[in-house]
Parts: structure tokens; C-alpha cells; sequence
């Protein structure tokens, strides 16, 4: 049966969390070490800003700059550690439910997904590029 985006999102709140963009900078300024992915198309990242430092990787790409068996050249070295905790956002959060919920499958056991995304972050008056 096929599914809508919605069920898909329904699906992946069921293995992946959410975090609020308050426990979300919380986790970035207690973990230097936390990563934040943007998953929007390059075209649209940046439409309501990034967060800083965040690295944009879209959703499409995301398995391939993950996978650590395609060859180096395709692969994001940031993502090697599957431990590393990470943090998915996009423009409003609905990519980055699917962005964690992909990393979850490749082995990443600290993912979560900022919820409202990035339009959040900025909505609660967080610095953004």
C-alpha cells in the first residue's frame, strides 16, 4: 500500500524523537561535538536562515553521504561516527523527521529532529546565517 508524506512522518515518530528548539540549542551548546544537518535542497536552505554550523546535506543525498561502504569521495566524513549525536532540521520540520528517521536505520543511535525546524529556531529568536 502506498503512503502519504503524512503517514511517512507518522511512521518515523515512531522510531525517531523530537526535540524543541529550546532542548535542541541546549544539546549544541552543552555538546560541541553535536552535529546539525540541514536536509533542505540546496536551493531552498537558507530560505528562513540556517542555524549556525549546521552542515546542508538534502534528504535525497543523505543515505549516500552516510553510507561508509560507497567510495570516500561520496561520503560526508562528519558522519563516520554513528555514536556522534546528531540533529536534523529543515525548513519546518518535516524533512528532518524523515532525515532522522533515515539515519536511524544507517546505525546512528543519538538522532533526533528539531521540531518546527529551522522556521522554529528562528521563531524563538535563536541566531541564524
Amino acid at each position: 500500500m502506498a503512503l502519504t508524506f503524512k503517514q511517512m512522518l507518522a511512521e518515523a515518530r515512531e522510531h525517531v524523537s523530537g526535540v524543541t528548539t529550546a532542548e535542541a540549542r541546549e544539546k549544541i551548546n552543552n555538546n560541541p561535538e553535536t552535529l546539525v544537518i540541514d536536509v533542505q535542497d540546496a536551493a531552498d536552505a537558507g530560505a528562513c536562515g540556517l542555524i549556525p554550523s549546521s552542515l546542508n546535506i538534502s534528504l535525497g543525498m543523505l543515505p549516500i553521504r552516510a553510507d561508509l561502504e560507497l567510495p570516500e569521495q561520496l561520503r560526508e566524513p562528519q558522519l563516520a561516527d554513528r555514536n556522534r549525536p546528531v540533529l536534523v532540521t529543515c525548513g519546518a520540520g518535516g524533512q528532518a523527521t524523515l532525515g532522522a528517521y533515515l539515519l536511524k536505520q544507517m546505525g546512528f543511535t543519538d538522532v533526533a529532529y528539531i521540531e518546527g525546524g529551522t522556521k522554529a529556531w528562528k521563531a524563538e529568536g535563536y541566531e541564524v546565517e
